[in-house]
Parts: structure tokens; sequence; C-alpha cells
């Protein structure tokens, strides 16, 4: 008998329309990884269900449910993106009012950072939800392994959740804390990688960017995910990563609220990269949101992981923002262990744009000489922008894509600014009446029916069309794929030219422009 069975959802073709059948990463489930992983340690017996991994249909992953038999069933809803908490409830919601209808005798509970900062809203739109957890959910998983039957009598002792009473009133438990970082270790102990599917070998299933693998597919797979920290010092007015941390039962969850990193120790999560080597895993990403910001942890893994980079065969990427990237020898000592690229949050070639969008805490830095230092150091750049931030118009748009233009790196990201449910813009749209997404689908940067912000001076079909078309102009700008042939060969420049075959259709261009 499974207690728990965590699920992650198969949204990939709504969210990415022709990129989900070869182009769009599959990521490793990071949360139902270091969930499972946490509630083995206090003795429960768990399973993972991949979705996304296995392309399951509903029929299917209903199939698999009933022989797992699991106590309680949740749905795991974050995903590879920032937006993907929220776009991953399409797959999610599909599955759980599935299952509903087969009148499957299981409690259904969600975790993701959707239900997280909209946790009143979700149990009053989505009646396939039984309760939902109101932050990371470790601890109350850790109370709910000690109730014999998960029922409204017994949920209404455990904290930090929210659920549907017998007469249907939405009631809120006290609310519980995140684990702290002096308990990573022992709390979060590690991931639970031999609960994955795979064809072959170990996480063979999984799929980097294409990017990340010097846009060779040789390189793909197999493929891993892992975070050595949690959370961000930050509170930019576009970001929700911190609703994880939700310490609270407001309604409306905004991230910038709970700003905090935790971390593991350098020594406890090596001891995860090893697992992954030892399975064949050399393309990684570490996924933590500030990776190269707090030298204590940073730099004894960095150590620790050149010791094991020996051949240079590592080939993994890492986050980190453009004002924190500044000395040399920290980026020789990153390369050397193994991080090849680096992800750069640059979001707009306005200076006065990204310091409103950071609350004044992005440092004026000079770009152009931080990517020269990066590039020297012999580590690749993905620079990450966004079009239709407060205060862009066409011109400053122009002048992001120009700037991006000159910088030349070999990744290149942009999109239309979201307002992401638990970020600060999503919760001004509300209190200013400004028309937002209503379908989960609207939230997705790659769907279909989109549904981005708009600014004073353009709208958001006119931002859309601009993102999309800067895209097709980067990509197959002579300058870069010149760089990138002579970086990774003609196979690379190749591999792009048919991404760009892929063309996403936009409903807001259509039928606005």
């Amino acid at each position: 008998m499974v207690d728990i069975l965590f699920i992650t959802p198969n949204s990939a073709k709504k969210t990415y329309q022709g990129l989900a059948e070869k182009f769009s990463a599959i990521e490793t489930p990071t949360w139902s990884l270091l969930l499972a992983e946490s509630c083995r340690s206090k003795g429960g017996k768990v399973a993972i269900l991949d979705c996304l991994a296995e392309n399951l249909t509903n029929k299917e992953a209903y199939n698999k449910i009933i022989n797992i038999n699991p106590t309680l069933i949740c749905f795991v809803v974050y995903g590879q993106n920032v937006n993907a908490g929220t776009t991953n409830m399409i797959g999610a919601i599909e599955l759980s009012n599935f299952l509903k209808t087969e009148k499957i005798d299981i409690p259904i509970s969600y975790i993701g950072s959707y239900v997280q900062a909209l946790p009143k809203k979700v149990l009053e739109d989505e009646k396939s939800i039984d309760f939902v957890f109101l932050n990371e959910g470790v601890y109350a998983l850790h109370e709910i392994l000690k109730v014999k039957k998960i029922d409204q009598q017994n949920i209404k002792y455990i904290p930090g959740i929210a659920y549907r009473d017998l007469n249907s009133k939405i009631e809120f438990n006290k609310p519980i804390g995140v684990v702290p970082t002096e308990k990573m270790d022992i709390d979060l102990p590690g991931y639970a990688w031999d609960l994955l599917p795979f064809k072959k070998k170990p996480l063979d299933l999984y799929r980097s960017p294409l990017w990340h693998a010097e846009y060779q597919e040789e390189f793909r797979y197999p493929y891993a995910a892992i975070q050595t920290s949690l959370g961000c010092q930050f509170k930019c007015n576009f970001c929700m990563i911190n609703i994880l941390n939700k310490n609270d039962n407001d309604e409306v969850g905004v991230a910038g609220k709970y700003n905090k990193m935790r971390f593991w120790s350098p020594e406890f999560i090596i001891k995860e990269f090893d697992k992954l080597i030892e399975m064949g895993v050399k393309t990684i990403k570490i996924t933590d949101e500030m990776f190269l910001l707090n030298p204590k942890f940073y730099i004894p893994l960095c150590e620790l992981l050149e010791k094991r980079n020996k051949k240079d065969d590592l080939k993994m990427w890492a986050y980190s923002r453009i004002d924190t990237v500044k000395r040399p020898e920290i980026l020789n000592k990153v390369r050397k262990a193994g991080i090849k690229w680096l992800c750069l949050g640059i979001e707009s070639g306005s200076r006065n744009i990204r310091l409103e969008v950071s609350k004044g805490k992005f440092e004026d830095v000079d770009v152009e000489k931080v990517v020269k230092q990066i590039e020297d150091a012999g580590i690749e750049v993905l620079a990450n922008y966004i079009f239709g931030l407060p205060g862009d118009t066409e011109d400053t748009i122009n002048q992001t894509f120009d700037l991006s233009l000159k910088l030349n790196t070999l990744g290149w990201n942009t999109y239309a600014a979201m307002a992401l449910p638990g970020s600060q813009l999503y919760k001004d749209g509300l209190d200013n009446n400004v028309e937002l997404p209503q379908k989960y689908s609207e939230f997705s940067f790659h769907s279909y029916d989109t549904k981005p912000l708009s600014t004073e001076t353009l709208s958001a079909a006119k931002i859309l069309k601009l993102r999309d078309e800067k895209f097709e102009k980067y990509f197959s700008n002579d300058k870069f794929l010149k760089k990138i042939e002579k970086r990774f060969g003609l196979d690379a420049v190749i591999n792009i030219k048919n991404m760009l075959k892929v063309k996403l259709k936009r409903k807001l261009v259509e039928e606005n422009l």
C-alpha cells in the first residue's frame, strides 16, 4: 500500500504548441522528488507518477493510479519555467476531473505555486480538488502521514492546508512554516531519483533545452535538474518564485512578502550530484534562482564539483543576476566545476525599467562588460529578456533587442511580460481592475491563447507580435549563426533552423493585428 502518490501532470501540448514534440525540455520533477524523499525519510511509502515524461493519456494515468492504489493523491504542479505552476494546472485539472468522473475513491490534493498564490480561488473553481497545501507542504505532509484516514474530520487538524468541508465551505487551517536552512539536510534529505520512470537507463525520458545541449540532440539525454538552494532574497515585481515560502493564510499571496533563501550544505548536496554522475547523467541544470549569490555555499560546492569534472565532461548551467557576476577568479572556479552556461536575467535594455521592476535592488552594471567577462572565462551566456514590463514602449523594446544583438550571446530567451499569480504584477492587476488571464493556458508564454500584459502605449497583441518577430530575427541572424557554427558546429546551426520551422500561433495577434 502506497501512502502518497505524487503526480506530475502533462500539459505540454497546450503549453508549448508544436515545440512540445521535440524542442521543449522535459525536466525532472524537482518537488515530487524532494517531497517523496522527505516523506520516505519519515517512514512513508511513496510513489511518483510522471505523466509528462511518460506522455500518458488520462486513461493511462488512471490505470496506473488504480494499480498503485495510494491512500492520497498529491498533484505537484510546478515546472521548468516560472509560469509553469499555473500553466501546468491545465493537465492537472484535466486529470483530476477525469479521476472524479471515474469515481475514484481517493482524496486529491494539490501542491504548487498557483494554489499557494490563490488557495481560496482554486478551491472555489476546481471541485475535483479536496484540499491544497499553502506552501511547499513538507511539514503538512509529515503530519498527514500520521493520520490513519484522510477525511474532513481528520484533515481539519493538519496545519498548512486549506480544504472544502462537508458543507462545501472553504476552511483554512493554521499556517505552518517551511523547512529552515538548519534543517534542510534533515527534513529535505535529497531526491528520490529511483522512483522516476525510464526507458533503457535512468533519466533517459528527460531532455534538456536545446541550447543547454549546445544545440546537439546527443547531449540532451539523460538529463536532470537539481536545486542547491531554495527561494530568492529579491522582490522583483514580475516574479512569483518565493510564493512557496508562504507562511500565512492570505487569499491572494504575493511572493515578495516571503523573500528568503535556504540552503543545503555543500557536503550534503554533492551526494546528489554523485548519484546523478553514477547514473551517467552529465547534462544537469542547477535550478537555483540565485546560484551565484552566497559564496559561503557556492564556492565550496564548485570546488567539490571540480574534483568530479576532471575530464571536463559535465555540461551544467545555472542562473545568476547580471549584477552578481563580476569577479574573473570566481568565473574560472565556476567553469572548472563544469558549469558551461550561465543564465542571466538582463530583462531590459533600459536601466530605468530594470531598476523599477527589481524594486531598486538591481545594481547598475555595464552589461556588455559582464557578458564579456563570462565568455572570456569559457562560459556561454543564455540572456533572458522581458518585453512589456511596466514603462516599456516600442522604443525601449527595440533598445532591448538591439542590446541583445550587440551582446550576441549563444543563448537567447525573451518572454512577453505576464502577471503571474503570486507576483506583485498580478496583485496590482487585481487591485487596479486590469484585465487578467482567466484560463490557465492564457498564462503560458508559448500557448495559442496566451494573454500577456499591455503597457500604457502598447497592446498585449503588439507586444506579443514584437516578441515572436524578434525571436525569429535573432535566431536567423547571420552573426549569431556564424558564432554558433564556430563554437558548436554545422549540426547545431541545422538544429536551430529546424526549430525556427515550428511557428507559434497566437490568438491575440490573429484577432487584433
